[in-house]
């Protein structure tokens, strides 16, 4: 196969003993179970993982931090991920070989920065192979009827250029990447998620606030807007009594802000993509 750097690459196969999926179905309904059913009949070999299914329904951006921060500790997989509020629409669906796994979903941003944890895209191919599609087709279920279908083929050892067209690299739609630097004795940073418990995640590294000469027991001065407020760092949010606010590292290695058994995003008005910036009380 050549592509346009004029390097001739072998085609990349290889069956996996797993998928992965994750979407904004919620677990009223029975689309998870159907699209688990379909995978099951292609590939009954497969074991399905559910990521989860209560990203906010058309979150793009929620889908792809919770799947770039769950990515590292998943084996090789086909990674389906669908939070597709362009379903139906000229978007298109792509497969996309990164490092060892292949990541199918729509081409929205919502596999990007999974992308970029697995190392960057390699090859990437747009589902236009009908004969890998379940049909009849549903113009509003393509997670059923396309990229689960097509992600359960590949998982059996099919070549990834099977399902359909080679794109360039450079055509695949990102998101940006989320805002984190520090200057002038502050981190800069944004929401980069709200969990389902409330808990603000920001973009911020907690190396980057140590870099202040803020430790674990140091109170952090946080600035959104015009509200300004000093909490606690601390190792979790349990170390706060029950409706305090507190600042701490999540298990991604970022800064959050949580309220122990409340909701900080309501309570301090903090929706995703919000700019936040941290200091030690002695900059503000």
């Amino acid at each position: 196969m050549r592509h346009g750097s004029g390097v001739v690459r072998s085609p990349f196969v290889a069956s996996f003993d797993s998928l992965t999926f994750i979407t904004d179905y919620g677990l009223e309904d029975g689309f998870v179970a159907a699209c688990h059913g379909v995978a099951a009949r292609i590939a009954p070999g497969a074991r399905i993982i559910d990521i989860t299914h209560l990203v906010q329904p058309g979150d793009v951006r929620r889908g792809a931090a919770v799947l770039a921060q769950t990515i590292p500790y998943l084996p090789p997989a086909v990674h389906v991920a669908v939070v597709d509020p362009g379903v139906g629409t000229a978007r298109r669906g792509v497969a996309v070989k990164a490092g060892d796994s292949i990541l199918v979903g729509p081409d929205n941003g919502l596999l990007s920065w999974a992308v970029d944890v697995k190392g960057g895209a390699e090859q990437a191919f747009q589902l236009t192979n009908g004969d890998l599609w379940l049909h009849p087709v549903s113009p509003t279920f393509h997670g059923r009827d396309i990229f689960m279908p097509v992600a359960a083929h590949l998982a059996t050892g099919q070549d990834i250029s099977s399902a359909g067209d080679e794109i360039d690299l450079a055509e695949l739609v990102t998101l940006p990447s989320p805002t984190s630097r520090v200057r002038d004795g502050e981190a800069e940073g944004e929401v980069m998620s709200v969990d389902r418990f409330g808990n603000v995640q920001l973009s911020i590294v907690a190396a980057d606030v140590g870099a202040l000469g803020v430790g674990f027991g140091s109170p952090l001065v946080v600035r959104a807007g015009r509200r300004q407020l000093t909490v606690p760092f601390l190792e979790t949010f349990a170390a706060v009594a029950p409706g305090e606010i507190v600042a701490f590292t999540d298990s991604a290695g970022l800064i959050s802000l949580a309220v122990n058994a409340g909701d900080a995003a309501q309570q301090l008005g903090l929706p995703p993509g919000a700019h936040v910036r941290l200091s030690a009380p002695h900059a503000s």
